[in-house]
């Protein structure tokens, strides 16, 4: 599993012993380890029987942006559908224990774009868009930018000098794409990065970390993944007609192209707002971002 190895902070110990005692009755393990993760304190933590639990302590400033209970929902519903790993425990603050997935593989870019791994992402996203559960979360993306634009004013941290003219942008290709009716909402991950996906030693894979989840239009996963596993053009193809089952509408190819731009967009803004916290990485990581932003509007404009 691809994943950035950070240190143990002394801080969390406490509180990690204090939920392996609610959780488990005892405070006790045989061994720990720090895990990757943009924002939150994740361990994998190794009990006396062999047993392995993922444990995350929910980050800093984490609760202006995330509703845990929302999460919770769908995290339940992933569970449900064998999605994710086993729900051990879910704490209204955020935090959460599951089993940990045994002998997770290296994840990359490259993995990702393995047919395998591109159609069994496929068909995870089928099994969740096509349950036909309605969590009662919402993903409201437009709202979520105005909340997260509020956040980085309030932070002191500057927005970009063109910032308006995308957005405007941004919202007239939302208008044409949506000019027949917006798209159905389905229970949708809305985060599906490289990290959040996890291949097992028997080659299934897992999509975790459901901190983003909520009901959204179907192309929002695709185009997610599409963007953070580096997709070419055949990889786009393949990826669409594999979660349709046939081949694709122009108006599908549209939307998809369009989620793209939704994509970055907001995540732009989440990476803004997590400046403070987390500083320059966090600034570079929305950089990058919004400079696809506006280089996808570009090949957006050259659909037919």
């Amino acid at each position: 599993m691809a994943e950035l190895i950070r240190e143990i902070e002394a801080a969390d110990i406490p509180k990690l012993r204090d939920l392996m005692k609610l959780v488990f009755g005892d405070s006790e393990w045989e061994d720990i380890r720090r895990l990757g993760g943009m924002t939150n304190h994740s361990y994998k933590i190794t009990r006396a029987d062999g047993q392995e639990y993922l444990v995350r302590i929910p980050g800093e400033g984490t609760e202006e942006m995330i509703n845990r209970l929302d999460e919770r929902k769908s995290t339940e519903l992933a569970c449900r559908l064998g999605i994710d790993s086993p729900l051990i425990y879910f704490g209204d603050d955020g935090r959460k224990v599951m089993r940990f997935i045994r002998d997770p593989q290296f994840m990359s870019e490259e993995v990702m774009r393995r047919k395998e791994n591109l159609l069994q992402a496929a068909s995870i996203f089928r099994k969740l868009h096509s349950c036909g559960e309605d969590t009662g979360v919402r993903f409201e993306v437009f709202e979520m930018a105005e909340l997260y634009e509020r956040i980085i004013r309030d932070g002191g941290v500057a927005l970009y000098d063109d910032y308006d003219q995308v957005r405007n942008t941004v919202m007239t290709i939302k208008a044409d794409v949506d000019r027949n009716g917006e798209a159905e909402r389905v229970p949708c991950h809305n985060d599906s990065l490289i990290g959040n996906w996890v291949l097992d030693s028997g080659g299934k894979l897992y999509l975790i970390d459901w901190e983003y989840s909520g009901m959204n239009e179907a192309m929002w996963d695709l185009s997610c993944l599409s963007i953070e596993a580096v997709y070419s053009a055949e990889n786009d193809a393949e990826l669409l007609s594999a979660y349709y089952g046939r081949e694709t509408t122009v108006e599908e190819r549209k939307r998809f192209a369009a989620a793209k731009l939704y994509v970055d967009y907001l995540w732009t803004l989440w990476g803004l707002t997590r400046v403070p916290f987390d500083g320059q990485f966090m600034q570079d990581y929305a950089d990058e971002r919004y400079n696809r932003l506006k280089k996808n509007i570009k090949a957006y404009r050259t659909l037919k």
